[in-house]
């Protein structure tokens, strides 16, 4: 550990806090990121995403002429945005910072961070994204693509009910991106819906729910076939205020990148009264791969 002169902090100890920092980043993921498709590091502006259609078989005629089927395809972009976060740190918290490069300031940073990437991949399963496509002309044609209305389970005036969670789960089988295809599927769920689900007398018996779902009071895990995943800063529903988002989806339905925290550092600022400061921007960014893939479902609160 490279000693500090006084309470200064060397470059040495500079460069030794941002590579722990930089290892830190690599290793501590967000609740959301592990439910979606991670492209790691990114280099440039923004990344694509490709998506492909289907096609199917037709009847043979015997020396009939050749017909194609082209499957419909497509270029998705998912721009990067710049995140900032900068902390100022107290003089008598630097002894400590200089003995742990992975004190309470990095800690907090990194939460914060996480905290910025859930948000990001919410926000890519529920948003709109540019899709770039070739006509049968060959020009290219761009258009933005949102969530279409047939993918969303509106309240109705009515909570988080098992109706709504079983419609929901039969859109992946429609689809035919369940589980039975090899898709994980994943739901976001906030307090104001694990209380509902649990006083719901149906969804809490023995037929539905684990034992120990009941004893310990949470959804964490696999349930049904779904790994659910708490997140309580869902959306407003189509109804406003009074109602909440969530979001049903299979890992492959959202793609996440981000680059390198740049000029992440700890220093001193003359400007301040010399009040150390650490921190740094990080670029990140998150598309939807498929409208299929992901059903969002309303419910009031």
């Amino acid at each position: 550990m490279p000693i500090a002169n006084q309470n200064q902090i060397t470059s040495a100890f500079i460069q030794q806090f941002h590579d722990t920092f930089e290892v830190a980043t690599q290793q501590n993921e967000s609740r959301l990121l592990k439910t979606v498709t991670n492209r790691g590091r990114i280099n440039g502006a923004s990344f694509t995403i490709n998506d492909l259609g289907s096609v199917e078989m037709e009847d043979y005629a015997r020396f009939s002429d050749t017909s194609w089927q082209i499957p419909e395809a497509g270029v998705r972009t998912a721009i990067m945005s710049d995140k900032k976060l900068f902390i100022p740190i107290e003089h008598s918290d630097i002894p400590k910072l200089r003995a742990n490069p992975q004190d309470k300031y990095a800690k907090i940073w990194l939460s914060a961070r996480e905290r910025e990437v859930d948000k990001i991949i919410y926000k890519a399963l529920l948003g709109s994204i540019s899709r770039r496509t070739v006509n049968d002309s060959g020009d290219e044609e761009l258009s933005t693509v949102a969530l279409p209305t047939k993918q969303i389970i509106l309240s109705s005036s009515a909570g988080f009910t098992k109706e709504k969670l079983v419609l929901a789960k039969s859109f992946f089988r429609d689809n035919e991106c369940d589980e039975e295809n090899g898709e994980e599927i994943t739901i976001l769920y906030n307090s104001a819906m694990l209380s509902q689900i649990l006083l719901d007398t149906t969804l809490t018996s023995a037929d539905f729910m684990s034992v120990k779902m009941l004893q310990e009071g949470t959804l964490s895990k696999k349930w049904l076939g779904i790994n659910w995943v708490p997140y309580n800063k869902l959306d407003n529903g189509a109804g406003g205020d009074k109602e909440r988002r969530t979001v049903m989806y299979t890992k492959t339905s959202v793609h996440y990148g981000d680059a390198e925290i740049s000029q992440f550092k700890i220093n001193e600022r003359a400007d301040k009264n010399n009040i150390m400061q650490m921190g740094g921007v990080q670029s990140m960014a998150a598309g939807r791969s498929n409208e299929n893939k992901v059903v969002a479902i309303d419910f009031t609160i």
